[in-house]
């Protein structure tokens, strides 16, 4: 089992704020018969208008590394693993990314960004380190 990420637990803090139970910690996929796969979240929220809950999975990027661009290639191809997966087993959880505020800034609303959260339809959770709380979920 991977290690967590140093923000887990505050995002993991902030979901609950914002109303989600979290149902796994970590959410495992099977990927195939010799690879399990390691969300670091899973959530779901009752929706009561829909008599239904909406269920999410969440992996956690800090943006540390020594490169940006870096860090951006590992996010990007692990959401898209990630999600490829979810929707062979549980088509509907829906995955985001949850990156600190300054990351969401400054890495996913630079143009060239801009185009890529587009092109693969990359959800973005923005958190608050210091209040642990969601600020914006990019849809």
């Amino acid at each position: 089992m991977p290690a967590k990420d140093i923000f887990h637990d505050k995002v993991r803090r902030a979901l609950e704020k914002d109303g989600w139970t979290i149902t796994d910690d970590p959410y495992s996929l099977k990927w195939d018969d010799n690879e399990n796969l390691f969300v670091d979240l899973a959530a779901e929220k009752l929706i009561v208008a829909n008599k239904g809950a909406d269920k999410i999975a969440v992996e956690i990027k800090t943006f540390i590394g020594r490169s940006t661009m870096q860090d951006l290639y590992l996010a990007v191809g692990q959401f898209v693993v990630y999600r490829t997966a979810i929707e062979q087993t549980e088509p509907d959880r829906v995955l985001f990314l949850a990156v600190p505020m300054e990351i969401l800034r400054d890495v996913f609303r630079r143009e060239k960004a801009g185009i890529l959260v587009e092109g693969i339809g990359l959800k973005i959770i923005g958190f608050d380190v210091q209040k642990e709380v969601i600020v914006e979920w990019k849809k």
